[in-house]
Parts: structure tokens; sequence; C-alpha cells
């Protein structure tokens, strides 16, 4: 063997011996890329749930609270429900003083343009997205949005379900540290969606006003899905996942009930915004109980079935993981009709049937009463036997895995 053969097996035999073994490369950080961090979905606004005040003419103020946070961020403004124009004369942002008040830090305030204008119109059905501005967001962090409004359509978009004070006074108070003698709603209008630039991905909880938050306090955020978003946060392994809240009280799956179809919205409200890995889908108690019969409510069941299978089928083809969570209990509550508890059963025993989602989420499971099955836990019930309370809202978030979110 020559010299050259005899140094080149050595250096295969260092490389070989224990404890001399090259360090593997260190994974690469994630990226930074668009992420959605907060969302609210839009449906048409009903007249109970109209402004306080006219929006046309004054400056509206509220106030978000992001899951995940970056170094920069855009915020989408949306009509897609108008039936005419809307003008934003100015838009800011800037870090809130606290869920409840309508206090900025004017520090942190920088302007949002569109297109590098400070004002735009939004036409009847369209939505925009702001230029991207550095602007410093930390994790489960509370934002306030400031836009001067002119003309208003009468046909409103909005979220009603915000459980989170809104601000609304004549005039221009766009730039105010504070806006005294605003009047004040629990309403979110116009604003869509914030999005940050982070590495990470983003779990969509598809529901209604479960998911929305029925039964929990005001300004508190503490909805299920703001529980997980802290559970997630504090958790290292899953500390870049954000959370979209997608739920509309009084949502069905299969119909029009109150806003649209679960599954008419899925493409806004799961597939379209960024950065988006995985969706929880918690929808059809609606649809079960607006039924008059128990033939009627098998037959929605079965009808709910095929409505998961096709969103579980459009979300594969975007390449999501589709966690099914089961369907709460009822009884007690003005659902608990004849066949309900049966139609409720044959979606949860298909949702924990092996193949329909990628994993469950047993809800059922996490809040309802061993004593009764087809009620909810005392100590967990809001009131009403539907909806949780504050503690059921954080049962449902402890009873997920959030080994679901690190793969």
């Amino acid at each position: 063997m020559n010299r050259s053969a005899l140094r080149r097996l050595a250096f295969v035999l260092v490389l070989a011996a224990p404890g001399c073994a090259p360090r593997p490369t260190p994974a690469a950080a994630p990226q930074p890329h668009w992420l959605g961090t907060w969302a609210s979905s839009q449906q048409l606004v009903e007249p109970r749930n109209m402004p306080p005040a006219p929006l046309a003419g004054a400056t509206l103020r509220q106030v978000i609270r992001v899951s995940l946070g970056g170094p920069r961020l855009r915020v989408t403004l949306s009509n897609v429900f108008g039936d005419g124009p809307l003008a934003v004369g100015a838009a800011r942002i800037a870090h809130s003083m606290g869920a409840g008040s309508s206090a900025i830090d004017t520090a942190s305030q920088r302007v949002l343009t569109f297109g590098g204008a400070d004002s735009v119109t939004l036409a009847a059905g369209a939505s925009i997205v702001s230029d991207p501005v550095d602007f410093d967001v930390a994790p489960l962090s509370s934002l306030a949005v400031t836009l001067r409004l002119g003309a208003v359509p009468a046909a409103l978009t909005g979220h009603p379900g915000s459980r989170t004070t809104s601000y609304i006074k004549a005039g221009d108070w766009v730039g105010a540290p504070e806006i005294a003698g605003a009047a004040t709603t629990e309403h979110w209008y116009v604003l869509a969606n914030l999005d940050v630039a982070a590495g990470g991905r983003a779990v969509v909880t598809l529901g209604n006003s479960i998911t929305d938050g029925h039964g929990a306090g005001t300004n508190q955020d503490d909805r299920w899905p703001d529980d997980l978003a802290r559970r997630l946060q504090a958790d290292p392994r899953t500390a870049r996942v954000a959370v979209l809240n997608a739920g509309i009280g009084g949502n069905c799956i299969l119909r029009y009930c109150l806003g649209p179809s679960a599954l008419s919205r899925l493409d806004r409200d799961v597939l379209d915004p960024p950065g988006v890995r995985w969706t929880i889908v918690l929808e059809g108690v609606n649809d079960v109980g607006g039924t008059r019969s128990p033939e009627q409510a098998d037959s929605v069941a079965t009808a709910i079935i095929a409505a998961d299978r096709q969103i579980v089928s459009r979300a594969h083809g975007r390449g999501l993981t589709v966690y099914g969570a089961t369907i709460t209990p009822f009884g007690g509550s003005f659902y608990d009709r004849p066949g309900h508890e049966e139609a409720r059963q044959k979606v949860n025993a298909w949702i924990r049937s092996p193949g329909a989602f990628d994993a469950v989420i047993d809800f059922d499971a996490a809040v309802r009463d061993p004593s009764d099955p087809r009620r909810m836990q005392p100590a967990f019930d809001s009131g009403d036997h539907l909806h949780p309370g504050e503690a059921g809202y954080r049962a449902m978030a402890d009873a997920i895995d959030l080994g679901l979110f690190t793969h």
C-alpha cells in the first residue's frame, strides 16, 4: 500500500473512532415568512349587531390579541359582504395598553399604508392587505388597530363575537392616546386578519359559537383557542405555532345559519391564510340542533359526516393536517330534543373511527358529566347547558395533545 493510500485509511479510522465522529449540523432555524397570527371570520353583520354609533365619518379603534410574534406585520381589511364602497381615510397600529381600554402606547404607533397611500377605498366584495410595516410584535400581546372611516356601506362586514371592547367616536381621533367619550361595543368591524413575518406554522380552529367563545369573559381572551395559544407558547416544542380562531357564533357546517357555512368559507378562513399547517374542525351542533324530528336529525348527521369528508379532502389537497373534534354534550339545553343525542353520537362515532381524520381531539370526553354523559359537567357549564364556561374552555384546551403540532 502506498503512502497516499495509508493516509486515506488513517483518516477513515480517525472518523470511525469512538468519540471522534463529526458533530451533526444543527437544524436551521425556520426562515421568516408571512404567517397568520390573528384572524376573525367575516360575515354580514346582523341588524342587532350593528355599531351603536355611525361609523361613517368616525374613528374606530379595535383591540386584538395575537398568538405568535414577529418583527414585521401586515393587516387585512374586509368589505367582502358590503353592498357599496368602504372608504378608509387613515389607519394606524400600536401596542394596546390592555383589553378593556382604548389607550395605546403612542410611541409605538405606526401608519398603515396601502400601495404606498395613507388611504384606500374598498369596493363592495373586496378585501385589501396593508403594506408590510416594521413593528415588534411579542407573542400573546395586545395591539390596537385604529381606522378613520369615510363612506361606509349599509351592509357591513365584521365579526360580531369579538368578546372584546371596540371604540367609536365621530371625527378624527386616529392618533389619540385614548378615545375619551367613545361609544363602545363588543364587536369587530372591517378588521379580518393580522400576519407577522415569522418562522413557524399556524393552526386554524374552524367552528361555531363554542370556538368563537360564547360564555367566555369580555376582554379576557379565554376562549379555548386562546387557552390553546397560551399552552403552545409555554412549550418550547410548539412556541412557533400560531392559532387562528375561525369560529362564528350560530354557524352551521351545511347551510347558512349565522354567517356563511363552514363548507362555503373553508377557502377564505382555513385554506388561504398564510402559513397554515393544521386545522381543528368542531362543527355540527347547530345543524343537529336545528332539526325537528329524529328522522331529520339522523339525516343531518349523515350529511355532516359527508361534509367533514369534503373538508378533509380539500384540506389534504392543500397539504394541511386535519384534526376532528367531537361534538360536546348539550343535554338539558334548548337543543335537547328527541333524536338529537343519537345524531350527536352518530357523528362522534364516525369522528373517532380510524381514518376519518388525521387524529381525534375528544372534547366530548373532556367536558361530559361521567354520571350523565348526555350533559356537560356542571363545573364546565356556562349555564345554558350548551356552551362551556371559562373552566370548560380551559378543560377543552388542556385535552389537546400538543404533540399534534410538533411535526
